[in-house]
């Protein structure tokens, strides 16, 4: 191959590279709310510009304390036995926050997101 090939191929993949790499190196938004679902079910969503806790029992007789805090969310507590889901901490976008214990997810809410029209 000759130079101008190998220039033009090596600056097509750093411009693919840095294209896909933009959104992990910007970051996500943070979302608005956090949907709270218990075995599949919403028993929740909770505005995350609202300091808050809630406590959800669950079917077994265990329990998670869901917190809110400063616009972000995290499993305070529960009793379930690897702590995964309170070992998570706050956060405010990203994957979702998992307790499978107990059947609980926290997924994120974007502000762009619609649940209704009002009108």
């Amino acid at each position: 191959m000759k130079t101008k090939t190998w220039i033009i191929l090596i600056a097509a993949i750093l411009v693919v590279s840095i294209g896909l790499s933009l959104p992990l190196l910007l970051g996500q938004s943070p979302a608005s709310a956090a949907k709270i679902t218990l075995d599949g079910k919403v028993i929740a969503t909770l505005d995350l510009s609202l300091d808050q806790v809630l406590e959800v029992p669950t079917p077994d007789g265990g329990f998670n304390t869901v917190t809110v805090k400063n616009g972000k969310i995290a499993v305070t507590d529960a009793n379930c036995p690897d702590q995964y889901c309170v070992h998570r901490g706050f956060c405010n976008s990203g994957a979702p926050v998992v307790c499978l214990p107990h059947k609980l997810i926290i997924t994120f809410v974007g502000p762009t997101e619609i649940d209704g029209v009002v009108g």
